[in-house]
């Protein structure tokens, strides 16, 4: 990647970290400028939403965080997450002819199987992205087998986390400089819309068609009520 050519010029790489995300964030909180970018080898404590844990062994994951300060209103800071997941899915399918496709909120998805999580954290007028993307696995453990894949298990040809990264951190770059096309991209790679889900809050519960993203990224669900709600925030299940 011509680092030139994008705002992500302060590439800082880690054999070992607890977190990338919580690193960034500090290096926010110390004024660091927008454009760092943290990548791992390994995690010890990753995190994803809603604080569940990230684990993968060494070198199996592109782990990788920047660290951004968006001049934007707090309706539209979403958008700077749903990019991520854009440049993910693209990155992905030009590299590793991977079929990928994003799962609203902030997931990649191949046949409904994750590829990879995306998981922005904000303080003050920073907004750290993180994301962990499956690259290279030789086998999964027992509890997601069934629910995980990774580029070399349903790519066409195979690729590092270097090309991923480098190709990923372009996309994005681009993605951020026009964000006012990326609910339409989204739209057109969503695994999401057109499906029967089920999106769980903190305090409720409801099932509904995903119908549509609205300008600022969030989801509307026809519920079965023949009503609509709009949700910015929470997990959504696809069901069959």
């Amino acid at each position: 990647m011509d680092a030139a050519a994008t705002r992500f010029t302060d590439l800082r790489w880690f054999a070992s970290i607890d977190s990338t995300n919580r690193y960034l964030l500090d290096e926010a909180a110390r004024g660091a400028p927008e454009g760092v970018v943290a990548v791992a080898d390994e995690q010890t404590a990753g995190r994803g939403r809603l604080g569940r844990s990230w684990t993968a062994p060494p070198g199996a994951c592109l782990l990788v965080s920047v660290l951004l300060r968006p001049s934007l209103p707090a309706g539209r800071i979403h958008l700077v997450t749903l990019a991520a997941g854009v440049a993910a899915v693209d990155a992905v399918r030009a590299l590793a002819g991977v079929p990928a496709a994003l799962k609203w909120p902030n997931d990649v998805v191949v046949d409904d199987r994750k590829l990879a999580g995306i998981l922005a954290e904000a303080s003050g007028d920073a907004v750290v992205v993180g994301m962990g993307l499956n690259v290279r696995w030789v086998e999964f453990p027992g509890e997601l087998r069934d629910i995980a894949t990774a580029c070399n298990l349903c790519g066409t040809r195979p690729v590092s986390r270097d090309e991923v990264l480098d190709a990923w951190l372009a996309e994005y770059d681009a993605r951020l400089r026009d964000l006012d096309r990326v609910v339409e991209a989204a739209t057109d790679r969503s695994a999401t819309l057109g499906r029967r889900v089920r999106v769980e809050l903190a305090h409720e519960t409801f099932e509904g068609f995903a119908s549509r993203l609205t300008g600022e990224g969030h989801l509307v669900v026809r519920t079965d009520d023949a009503g609509e709600r709009e949700v910015n925030a929470g997990d959504v299940v696809h069901l069959r």
